[in-house]
């Protein structure tokens, strides 16, 4: 529901607040005062397009700001959190500044927004009457919603999109699986001789770094011998080897220790060197008969590791990447290879959800079919008491010739207002009192499932009077039972039954025009009721009209 709305160097209004409360609120005045600035306002604020000339003369920007409370709306709870936008009190603030310099500037609750968001928050708080650039009316979209709703087959709708929405995605993967099949069987060859080449080759991890070490000791064999064999003599064996002469300095520091027990630690060191290069001068010995001459093992390992170099040029870097290339070749070819089991399987699931969806799409025409019908009846039969005697309302349902998300036919309203002539969409046809006054016939017909809180009427009046006027004002009555409705009226029968009424005057000042906006109660009210029956407000008889009206006695 909409509780407040302020208007700021807006056109010729200057400053404005006007409170709301829920039923039927109208707002009157002279032609030419300014009533339809405050639905163009309400029109910004939900992310209409804004102009320049919109900025009140001589100031630097204009704000509008809309306190909305939202504790029973649906979906709007959903867009705060999906938009981080703190909601937690039940309350929504949407702010729009329109700015002489600069850009243009919105608030969603205090968060910088796009025109795009207020948008959507507008879309599920408010909807506009009587301009039609702010008609969902005209929107085949909302149309084909509008008539699902009246159906109550929103349920059907969503699993018909659902169902559609599968079909693709299978259509979309067994597109895959064919290009893949056909991919895979143009590249078998390729993969079948990678798979063999590299798995008869039979890699091991690491087995070019263990080629490499072991070619490296046949290469240079003769001179492993040579320096292993010379350290053994020299260390070991030798007379005079470093294991002799470490004996002789063992026996030396024998005696230095004797004379010296401070000395002590140095004939540890010197037994732990003695006993190390004895190790080492026996161990040399195994090794030295252990290093093989073996030219014929050298050339093997030559051409093993040409091998693997030329494996690693095609298939990786290292003889892991050739390895994991073997391996990628081998599942490929398994995967063509199940590929027409694949297939196969996924144009039986492909039919089945074809199926599905035919089934899903034909029942949703038939109740679309049903609730059109009903729809069309009860909008016509509403037409001729709100003025436009006469008038057809009908709904196209007319086949794409193939299933989509939305079904198997385009929705579209059209409309007949003089006998004779063919309906015919509502855009070519109806002008925007005409076009209130049948989304009123609408939102009468549909004030059990539209669930939008605030419904704004701009025009409804145009071009009409006397009993009709009685009883377009009894169906905003009744709209207004279950929805907050904001009117721009000059009707005097309209604005008898609003639960407040606003009035809408010029004031001319030494600095320009301006508008103002004050709530009317009281004599007020008769007053201005009385102006608009034609009358002279301040005569007896028209008083004593007004009063009438306003008391429900005509």
């Amino acid at each position: 529901m909409l509780r407040e709305l302020r208007v700021r160097n807006f056109a010729v209004v200057e400053e404005a607040t006007l409170e709301f409360g829920p039923g039927l609120s109208v707002l009157s005045g002279e032609t030419g005062a300014g009533k339809s600035l405050l639905v163009e306002a309400l029109a910004l604020l939900v992310g209409g397009r804004p102009s320049q000339d919109m900025i009140r003369a001589g100031a630097g920007a204009a704000r509008i700001e809309g306190r909305f409370e939202i504790e029973d709306v649906d979906g709007v709870r959903t867009l705060c959190e999906d938009a981080g936008v703190d909601h937690e009190d039940g309350w929504l603030i949407l702010c729009r500044e329109l700015r002489r310099e600069g850009r243009h500037r919105a608030w969603v609750n205090g968060s910088p927004a796009t025109a795009g968001r207020l948008r959507e928050f507008g879309g599920r708080l408010l909807d506009l009457h009587g301009q039609h650039d702010h008609q969902r009316l005209l929107d085949r979209a909302w149309q084909r919603r509008i008539l699902d709703a009246h159906g109550r087959h929103e349920g059907l709708g969503a699993r018909t999109a659902a169902a559609y929405e599968a079909l693709g995605a299978i259509e979309a993967r067994l597109e895959d699986t064919r290009r893949a099949a056909r991919e895979g069987r143009e590249r078998a060859d390729y993969l079948r001789f990678k798979r063999d080449e590299i798995a008869g080759a039979g890699l091991e991890p690491n087995e070019d770094e263990a080629l490499e070490s072991e070619a490296r000791r046949l290469s240079h064999s003769e001179e492993l011998v040579e320096l292993s064999g010379s350290l053994h003599h020299g260390l070991y064996e030798a007379e005079g080897s470093i294991v002799d002469r470490l004996g002789e300095f063992a026996a030396r520091l024998e005696a230095l220790v004797s004379i010296d027990r401070d000395a002590s630690p140095f004939r540890d060191l010197l037994e732990a060197a003695l006993r190390n290069v004895e190790e080492l001068g026996r161990s040399l010995a195994p090794y030295r008969d252990s290093i093989e001459h073996d030219p014929r093992r050298l050339d093997e390992i030559r051409v093993r590791q040409d091998l693997l170099y030329r494996l690693k040029r095609k298939y990786g870097g290292t003889v892991e990447d050739v390895i994991r290339a073997g391996e990628e070749a081998r599942r490929e070819l398994e995967t063509v290879q199940g590929a027409d089991d694949e297939i196969e399987r996924l144009e039986a699931a492909r039919q089945a959800a074809s199926a599905e969806l035919a089934e899903l799409a034909s029942e949703l025409s038939e109740r679309r079919r049903q609730s059109a019908r009903a729809l069309c009846e009860a909008v016509t039969a509403a037409l001729p008491e709100l003025g436009l005697r006469g008038g057809r309302f009908e709904i196209a349902l007319d086949a794409y010739g193939e299933i989509r998300a939305t079904g198997a036919e385009r929705v579209e309203f059209l409309v007949s207002l003089n006998p004779g002539f063919p309906p015919a969409p509502l855009r070519r046809v109806a002008s925007g009192g005409e076009m209130s006054r049948l989304m009123l016939a609408l939102e009468t017909a549909l004030i059990e499932v539209d669930d939008l809180p605030v419904l704004v009427f701009d025009e409804i009046d145009a071009g009409i009077g006397g009993e009709v006027a009685h009883r377009v004002a009894a169906r905003l009555v009744r709209l207004s039972a279950t929805h907050q409705v904001l009117v721009v009226t000059h009707l005097a029968q309209i604005a008898a039954r609003a639960d407040a009424h606003y009035s809408v005057g010029k004031v001319t000042e030494a600095e320009g025009v301006r508008t103002s906006v004050r709530v009317l109660t009281g004599g007020e009210r008769v007053h201005e009721v009385a102006r608009m029956l034609g009358g002279d407000p301040a005569s007896r008889a028209s008083r004593a009209h007004a009063e009438e009206l306003l008391a429900g006695r005509l």
